[in-house]
């Protein structure tokens, strides 16, 4: 383990558009190869296109698809006396975002479909209706955490 002092938080800047860090944070995750514009396009494209579906503001249902999506629980692997307990703990916000924006992410791309675009944006109106595969993923994490609660005093 490192005896130095952890590296401070790397936060950012919002996006020009919506001038939010959290759709900055989704754009760097789209992100492949360092192809920041490209992944830029998907997701307004993205955005555009649910406001189109939708009929309500592009921004709010990507915010409440991350919120369903978030876990606020999860197991981590403990090993205790020779034997590996999977013990529930919580998750902090920086942590339920990245995994919720990676679920969702994953999601789409295993989706049926042409475009990302197309993906993305029915991946994100079903995460923001409570379905979809992000949300399943959530709902599995839950389960595993409350079917191990049983462990939850070798937390740490």
């Amino acid at each position: 383990m490192s005896r130095r002092s952890k590296p401070e938080r790397r936060i950012p800047s919002a996006d020009p558009i919506y001038n939010s860090v959290d759709v900055s944070k989704f754009i760097n995750r789209v992100m492949r190869r360092g192809k920041k514009s490209l992944a830029e396009r998907i997701f307004y494209a993205t955005i555009e296109r649910i406001k189109e579906r939708t009929n309500e503001s592009g921004l709010e249902i990507f915010q409440k698809a991350l919120t369903n999506a978030t876990p606020l629980l999860e197991v981590k692997a403990r090993r205790i006396g020779g034997s590996t307990y999977q013990v529930p703990i919580d998750v902090k916000a920086d942590r339920g975002f990245a995994l919720a924006s990676s679920w969702l992410i994953a999601a789409a791309k295993n989706r049926g479909g042409k475009s990302f675009v197309e993906k993305l944006t029915n991946e994100l109106i079903d995460a923001s209706n409570g379905t979809g595969a992000a949300c399943k993923k959530r709902e599995d994490t839950h389960r595993m955490a409350e079917a191990n609660k049983a462990f939850a005093h070798y937390r740490y």
